[in-house]
């Protein structure tokens, strides 16, 4: 018994011997052989797969697409929110839309073929390492590359009134906290380093969650809550005292077959410049030095 059929002995594949070759479900056979994606035989009445020509199109993928998302993907950066790729991503007129709803969500989004490009900032706490570990492990089958954005520091953001009262994040368990949603790199990673200091965060008394990085420190900002764990950049935007906790790296998850297309070519020439290096160093809290390094590979 072997987990693959014997494609020697057979001129023709059915419907399950392809999904058993490709490991996907035979719903997903015929959708492919609907589109016309894989080369397919109706002949018989019954869809039946030319080996040969399957042979081929798995190593070269000369009759079509790799299995998966086939369509091209749509012109949008997702994932985590970050103020200087938003500001490049205006600046070089990209013409790359964003659509920031956390790291998690914006693999989810990735992996479905919902954009080009996702942003991340998700820590492994076992490995001590940044972004790979996910993108390793939900990213396998996907035509990806993670490259370096930023390394970028991350604190305690705080009311002006509470400077020199707290330094660190053992010392913000009486005040109100200023969160961000459960699926974002930024709350998962508070969390955890909050149970390292001692804290429990489910007992905290919260705001409403904030639904970007911007959001958090201008609620703070606001008197809506006393902290957030937010970015050393934005804080010295608006003046507030900071506290550094960790630095982070902020990678970008970009679909291959993208990575030519006029929008992200476009982004990457535009981070190059001088223009981009000057406003990176501007901006407090930001490493651009290993911006466009390859991370990992799918």
């Amino acid at each position: 018994m072997t987990d693959h059929p014997d494609l020697s002995q057979h001129e023709f594949l059915t419907v399950r011997e392809l999904a058993e070759l490709l490991r996907i479900k035979e719903r997903k056979v015929y959708d492919l052989a609907a589109s016309g994606d894989v080369p397919v035989s109706r002949a018989t009445g019954k869809l039946l797969f030319p080996r040969r020509e399957i042979e081929s199109w798995i190593a070269q993928s000369s009759s079509g697409p790799a299995p998966g998302v086939s369509a091209p993907r749509p012109a949008i950066c997702l994932g985590s929110h970050d103020p200087l790729l938003e500001w490049a991503l205006r600046q070089s007129r990209c013409g790359l839309a964003s659509f920031c709803e956390g790291s998690l969500d914006g693999v989810d989004r990735f992996c479905a073929g919902e954009g080009m490009v996702a942003a991340l900032h998700v820590h492994d706490p076992a490995s001590d390492e940044w972004n790979v570990p996910l993108v390793r492990q939900r990213c396998v089958g996907e035509n990806a590359v993670l490259v370096s954005w930023t390394r970028r520091m991350r604190g305690l953001v705080m009311r002006a009134d509470l400077a020199g009262q707290v330094a660190g994040l053992a010392d913000i368990s009486s005040r109100v906290l200023v969160p961000r949603p459960s699926d974002t790199g930024t709350q998962t990673l508070f969390e955890g380093l909050a149970r390292d200091a001692g804290l429990d965060p489910a007992q905290m008394r919260v705001t409403d969650t904030a639904p970007s990085e911007h959001d958090a420190v201008l609620a703070v900002a606001e008197g809506q809550g006393d902290v957030t764990f937010g970015l050393e950049a934005l804080a010295r935007q608006h003046g507030l005292p900071f506290v550094p906790v960790i630095e982070e790296r902020f990678d970008l998850l970009v679909d291959r077959r993208s990575w030519f297309e006029p929008q992200l070519q476009r982004l990457l020439a535009f981070a190059r410049t001088a223009r981009f290096a000057d406003h990176a160093a501007h901006l407090a809290g930001y490493d651009a030095s290993e911006l466009g390094a390859v991370r990992w590979n799918a």
